[in-house]
C-alpha cells in the first residue's frame, strides 16, 4: 500500500479542513504612536504607519474595529522639550497615553482592548529605557517610575499594561502598585523576552528613542541565550504577569515554543519594526511577493504557538484579505 500524503493536500477545501494553524482578526494586535500634535505624520521606515494625534487615533481605531482589530497597542512620542533625566513625563497623569486612553474608552468602551507600552525610553532624554546615573542605567530607580507609569495609565483606564523595559523587578513591582491603587483587574502583558540587536531600528525612529550613548545590551536580553530567556519569562510569571511577551518575533520561534509547552498563560510575540519594513522595502523592489510573504511570517508565528501578535501589518492583512 502506497502512502499519499498528497490526497489531503488535493483542493482548496481539503486543504482548509486539514489545516492545523488558524490566523484570525482577533490574533492580532495593532501598535499607534501617539503625537501631541493632532493630525498624521509619516513615518518613512515604516511605509503604511503614522504618529497620529488623539482624534487622528480615534477613527484610525474605529476603522481598525471594522476590520476586527480589537486591541490595540499605544506608544507615546512626546516633544522633546518633555524628555527629562528622571523622565517625569511617562506618568504625568495628564500626558500623552493617559489622555488618549481616556477618549478610547470613552469612545468605544469594552468593545476595545487598550494596552499600553510602559518603557521610559522615549521619555528619557538619553532614549535609555531607564534612568540613568552617568553611562550606567539604573535598576530600581527606574522601576519605580515604570510602576508609577503603569498606575497612570490603569487610571486611565488601560486593560492590560506591556511593560518592555527589561528591567529586574519591575513586573512585581507593577503589580504591588497596581494593587494598592485598587487595579486589581488590570492586566499585565510582560516583554519576558527581549533580546537587544538590529530588529528595532524603524521602530527608534518612530518613537524617538534612539539611546544617545551606548547601547542597551545591559538590561536587553542577549540573542545568544535561549534558557536565559525561559527563566526571566517564568519568574515574571511568579512576580504577577497575566501574559509573556516575545520579541522579535521569527529569529525567536524557538522560545515561543518552548514557553507554549512549559506555560499555560496567554503568549504573544512582537513581529517587529525591522521585520515589518524589510518586507516592505523588497516588495517596492518588486523582489518578494508581499501579501504571500507576510501571510507566511504571520503562520509561522501563530504555529509556533502565539495567542497574540502585535504586527505593523495587521490592519493592511485585513484590508487586503491576506489571511
Amino acid at each position: 500500500m502506497l502512502i499519499r500524503s498528497r490526497r489531503l493536500r488535493a483542493t482548496a477545501a481539503i486543504r482548509d479542513l486539514v489545516a492545523e494553524t488558524d490566523l484570525l482578526p482577533r490574533n492580532l494586535i495593532q501598535g499607534h504612536f501617539i503625537q501631541p500634535r493632532e493630525g498624521s505624520t509619516e513615518i518613512s521606515s515604516l511605509p503604511g504607519i503614522a504618529r497620529n494625534g488623539v482624534q487622528a487615533t480615534l477613527k484610525q481605531v474605529e476603522a481598525d474595529l471594522k476590520l476586527g482589530i480589537r486591541t490595540a497597542l499605544l506608544f507615546g512620542v512626546p516633544e522633546p522639550a518633555h524628555k527629562s533625566p528622571d523622565a517625569a513625563a511617562a506618568f504625568d497623569a495628564a500626558g500623552l497615553i493617559p489622555v488618549t486612553v481616556k477618549a478610547l474608552k470613552q469612545a468605544f468602551g469594552q468593545d476595545l482592548v487598550v494596552m499600553t507600552d510602559v518603557c521610559l525610553c522615549a521619555y528619557t532624554d538619553t532614549g535609555h529605557c531607564g534612568v540613568n546615573r552617568g553611562a550606567e542605567i539604573v535598576n530600581d530607580p527606574s522601576v519605580a517610575a515604570l510602576a508609577r507609569m503603569a498606575v497612570a495609565h490603569a487610571e486611565a483606564g488601560a486593560d492590560i499594561v506591556a511593560p518592555s523595559d527589561m528591567m529586574d523587578g519591575r513586573i512585581k513591582a507593577m503589580r504591588e502598585a497596581l494593587e494598592v491603587a485598587g487595579f486589581t483587574n488590570t492586566g499585565i502583558l510582560s516583554y519576558a523576552v527581549k533580546h537587544a540587536g538590529a530588529y528595532y531600528g524603524p521602530f527608534r525612529e518612530a518613537a524617538d528613542s534612539s539611546p544617545k550613548f551606548g547601547d542597551r545590551r545591559s538590561y536587553q536580553m542577549d540573542p545568544r541565550n535561549a534558557r536565559e530567556g525561559l527563566r526571566d519569562a517564568l519568574l515574571d510569571l511568579e512576580e504577577g504577569a497575566d501574559a509573556l511577551m516575545v520579541k522579535p518575533a521569527l529569529p525567536n520561534l524557538d522560545l515561543i515554543w518552548r514557553l507554549r509547552e512549559q506555560t499555560l498563560c496567554p503568549i504573544a510575540a512582537y513581529h517587529t519594526s525591522s521585520e515589518y519594513s524589510t518586507v516592505k522595502a523588497a516588495a517596492r523592489l518588486g523582489w518578494v511577493d508581499e501579501a504571500n510573504l507576510f501571510r507566511e511570517h504571520l503562520l509561522a508565528i501563530r504555529r509556533a504557538g502565539a495567542d497574540w501578535i502585535v504586527t505593523y501589518a495587521a490592519r493592511e492583512a485585513l484590508q487586503k484579505h491576506w489571511i
